[in-house]
């Protein structure tokens, strides 16, 4: 797929989702939010779900969630320009709420569209239900997030071969500061897939 035909299906699939009433969350919402990025990144990130700024912006991760997600992009030499974010969940959660199953299973279709689409070298994983459901996506054996944040798993998948890095969602620096840090460290696994190594930062774990 080139990169003309990649814009025209993600330009689809923003449509479709902008429209897509397939649970209740659509009665709540504000904005969709389908995602944004490089249609060609070679890393996909994917998070959990809109809070209450990406809500109202129709962005993924802004706020303070984002501004810490910036500053871990940045630790690597990246920008979000160069890569491709999303959420499993199109639709911010009431109150924030953690996703019900029923959420998510009317919801990964796009995600799993966006995965075919992008077709990145790497998936990164931000937080436990983007690990879960990747990890069960992809059959990779259950593991809690804090046991393999920061490793870069090989599979083979459907869409050809793929590394996953699990980490743990910026989020969890808002609410402790001294946790980016080792955000920071866990986010050096991405940098030797850089498309430009040379303009990645030494490594600082």
């Amino acid at each position: 797929m080139n990169s003309d035909e990649k814009l025209v299906k993600i330009d689809k699939l923003r449509t479709q989702v902008a429209s897509c009433t397939r649970c209740s969350l659509h009665e709540t919402r504000t904005n969709t939010v389908p995602g944004e990025g490089d249609a060609n990144a070679d890393i996909m990130f994917i998070g959990e779900a809109p809070g209450r700024n990406e809500d109202l912006q129709g962005k993924p991760f802004v706020g303070r969630a984002g501004d810490i997600f910036d500053k871990l992009l940045d630790s690597i030499g990246l920008t979000r320009e160069q890569i491709y974010l999303c959420n499993i969940l199109k639709c911010r959660p009431p109150s924030n709420r953690n996703p019900l199953s029923s959420e998510i299973s009317a919801c990964v279709g796009s995600l799993d569209l966006q995965i075919k689409i992008v077709d990145p070298k790497v998936i990164g994983t931000l937080g436990n239900f983007a690990t879960t459901y990747v990890f069960e996506k992809f059959n990779i054996p259950p593991q809690k997030i804090s046991s393999v944040a920061g490793c870069v798993i090989d599979i083979e998948t459907p869409f050809g071969p793929k590394k996953i890095v699990p980490v743990f969602h910026p989020a969890v620096a808002t609410y402790n500061v001294h946790k980016t840090d080792l955000l920071i460290s866990h986010f050096q696994a991405f940098k030797p897939f850089c498309s430009d190594p040379k303009s990645c930062p030494e490594s600082i774990v």
